[in-house]
């Protein structure tokens, strides 16, 4: 078996560091990975035998071949002149030859030498202290660092490539660099080889074990666990707002909650959540819930409960979504509370639907939605994020005809793709943990949301890449819906426009740039930290801070150097907005008056399950 380099002969004080990298008991060592074999054929059978039945078709091919043709253009750019492919090369020798020298320095003499290269801030892979103290696991991750950075530096160096090129090139390379890492194999790992040792292999049992329990779970793909699931569920310590659900139509259920106070604002408060997830990540604790919150601020508050969507749905496109989502909530709203005019919200996708839908009631005299909030919205994508990585032509064409086959997309494919975004985060940290150390995860409820993951309706998902992300129509006035063309600059009512400083779904810059399209007066608001972190921050936690300024124009940097920043959490802030639009208040509203009940929040389409 292969150990640490062997200390100098009288070193006592050495052996005790190379005995946690030998093997304790042969004989249960070798037991233990036949019984790795055989979890592993399991996860075998469990991989192949849909594939067998023709239930799933991979579709690994296509990804891995956009990925080549990205990678050959950034080839081609270096290998065009030998000059450059030569300067190329020795940066990356320069890098080598420094590790190395410091390797044959550190065996001659024993000191540690200064690294060549150290990880970047907040890069929790190498916190183990054998990476630094044993030289042949220094040697392999300063190896690592030094290729990494300079495969990302060749794509950031490459100017002839389009910008559409360089941003997938360089997602590639992360992902890519993420993978290889030393960290993730058992031979690489100090902390990993340690425990394999110490447990004669039986975290390779467990982790094999796991390993096919989640090929199973996925139906033939993997379904990585992130969370404790048994620890929670949806109704029962998730979504836990007490509420009444008063609408159903094919792609939503309305919710209205109990108030929490004896008056309410005049106006409801409707919340049109993203279908791409569940809305309950507004509702996830009593702790963290918006909802919550904005009810014990006497808001009235009914919150669209997107479909799961299955076969049925498929036809289901974005006007079905604003007719039988939005606008039916506003005609369940008027049933049972009497008010026409509203308070609406819309997050990320959710709001990106909103202002379509604005856009074309506008056009049509239904005014009924009187302020708009968006949390971390995009109506402009020319920046739109890693996302945009996955839309050209040839990726959505495929995505369609995979659609196509069964009117939906797979929930888990969406979850790939937003786990990739962050996959040091919310892959490999996972695959290390599970599969390698074969330690369950513990409970989170954040991952356990993360993992509820939802369907896409083929009309709606494919209307919405080509007409957001590849096409960009809504921002340029040329989004077409219910033989409309439609236009943001109709929107003339007030709008508060949440960003989220370190987002990467909507970028702050995005976000930013699409205040500039609406008719009416926008609140720009930017908040600490990213896409959710940002969005659910209860004033009690007292985290982050947030930036207010003045009109959203110029460059997103230029307002940041005149923007106000405040401590903690910008719900207040918005409350203090809503007041100002309009603060008459009446007797609370309890649910269900005018309405036939259909049931206790959350209600059954948030509990539907891939």
């Amino acid at each position: 078996m292969f150990k640490a380099a062997a200390p100098e002969k009288g070193d006592a004080g050495e052996a005790p560091e190379v005995e946690q990298y030998l093997v304790k008991d042969p004989e249960r060592f070798a037991l233990n990975l036949a019984h790795m074999i055989e979890q592993a054929g399991k996860a075998a059978s469990a991989w192949a035998e849909p594939r067998e039945r023709g239930e799933i078709r991979d579709s690994v091919a296509e990804p891995v071949a956009d990925m080549v043709k990205t990678f050959s253009k950034v080839t081609e750019y270096w290998l065009s002149d030998p000059s450059r492919a030569l300067e190329a090369q020795t940066r990356l020798f320069a890098g080598y030859l420094t590790v190395w020298g410091n390797a044959i320095s550190r065996a001659r003499t024993g000191a540690e030498p200064a690294e060549a290269i150290t990880p970047e801030r907040g890069d929790k892979r190498f916190q183990d202290p054998e990476w630094g103290k044993n030289a042949f696991f220094d040697f392999l991750k300063q190896v690592y660092l030094v290729t990494s950075r300079w495969a990302a530096d060749l794509v950031d160096k490459a100017d002839g490539l389009d910008e559409h090129t360089r941003h997938k090139a360089s997602f590639y390379v992360k992902q890519v660099a993420n993978a290889i890492s030393p960290s993730n194999f058992i031979l690489t790992n100090p902390e990993l080889f340690r425990e394999t040792m110490a447990s004669n292999g039986e975290n390779l049992v467990r982790g094999m074990k796991m390993l096919a329990e989640d090929i199973a779970a996925g139906k033939g793909d993997l379904k990585l666990r992130q969370a404790d699931y048994s620890s929670f569920e949806v109704g029962r310590n998730l979504a836990t707002t007490p509420g009444k659900i008063v609408g159903r139509s094919d792609v939503a259920e309305i919710i209205q909650y109990e108030p929490a106070t004896t008056t309410a604002l005049k106006r409801p408060l409707l919340i049109c959540p993203p279908w791409i997830n569940k809305f309950y990540i507004l509702d996830l604790n009593p702790e963290k819930s918006f909802i919550r919150w904005a009810v014990e601020q006497g808001h009235t508050v009914f919150v669209v409960s997107w479909v799961n969507p299955d076969e049925r749905h498929g036809a289901k496109d974005w006007e079905a979504y604003i007719r039988e989502g939005l606008q039916y909530a506003l005609d369940t709203i008027a049933r049972t509370t009497g008010e026409r005019e509203v308070n609406a919200i819309g997050y990320c996708v959710g709001g990106t639907l909103l202002a379509a839908g604005l856009a074309l009631m506008t056009q049509e005299g239904d005014d009924r939605i009187r302020s708009a909030t968006f949390f971390a919205t995009q109506v402009d994508f020319t920046y739109a994020g890693d996302l945009k990585v996955f839309v050209d032509e040839d990726q959505v064409a495929a995505v369609e005809r995979s659609m196509n086959e069964k009117g939906y997309l797979e929930g888990t494919k969406m979850a790939t793709a937003f786990n990739m975004l962050r996959s040091g985060d919310l892959i490999w940290p996972y695959v290390v943990n599970n599969y390698m150390r074969g330690k369950d995860p513990l409970p989170f409820d954040l991952l356990y949301w993360n993992a509820d993951s939802t369907r896409m309706a083929a009309a709606n998902h494919s209307y919405y890449l080509r007409n957001c992300y590849l096409d960009n129509t809504l921002a340029q006035g040329r989004m077409e819906l219910a033989g409309r063309t439609l236009s943001l600059s109709d929107i003339k009512i007030p709008v508060y426009n949440l960003a989220t400083k370190e987002d990467h779904i909507a970028p702050a810059r995005s976000v930013f740039l699409g205040s500039r399209y609406f008719g009416g007066k926008v609140e720009y608001v930017l908040t600490g930290s990213g896409h959710i972190a940002g969005v659910v921050n209860p004033p009690r936690s007292m985290k982050y801070q947030y930036w207010t300024g003045g009109k959203p124009t110029g460059s997103l940097e230029d307002w940041m150097a005149k923007a106000t920043e405040t401590a903690g959490s910008w719900w207040p802030h918005w409350q203090q907005w809503i007041l100002a639009q309009d603060d008459r208040r009446v007797k609370a509203r309890k649910p269900g008056k005018g309405v036939k009940v259909l049931g206790e929040a959350p209600g059954t389409y948030v509990k539907v399950r891939v």
